[in-house]
């Protein structure tokens, strides 16, 4: 099982970026595809991006298309989440996610292992 540790939450403006880091452990981080969800309070764990085992496939909530990227760094076993042009709607807890597969999906059942979180708030 795949242990995942986010970091880069915190407290930024509207307008601005935010970088969330997950640092895996384990020997299948390079096998495996991963993701963040995002889970704000009185409200389900929703998608936010997925990329695949070797970074071919990447996919995003449409209320982050053109704002986050994902990336990946197989030699490092870290996954990044880089968030611009952030919004008030973007507060809430951000969990790292690896599934137990080459490839992603929306739906939270299939994940594997989470991370612990990291809070973003974005103040207006």
């Amino acid at each position: 099982q795949v242990q995942l540790v986010e970091s880069g939450g915190g407290l930024v403006q509207a307008g601005g970026s935010l970088r969330l880091s997950c640092a895996a452990s384990g020997r299948t981080f390079s096998s495996a595809a991963m993701g963040w969800f995002r889970q704000a309070p009185g409200k389900d764990r929703e998608f936010v991006a997925g990329i695949s085992w070797n970074s071919r496939s990447t996919d995003y909530a449409d209320s982050v298309k053109g704002r986050f990227t994902i990336s990946r760094d197989n030699a490092k076993n870290t996954v990044y989440l880089q968030m611009n042009s952030l919004k008030p709607e973007d507060t809430a807890a951000y969990y790292c996610a690896a599934y137990r597969s080459l490839v992603f999906s929306t739906i939270p059942a299939v994940v594997g292992s989470w991370g612990q979180g990291t809070q973003v708030t974005v103040s207006s």
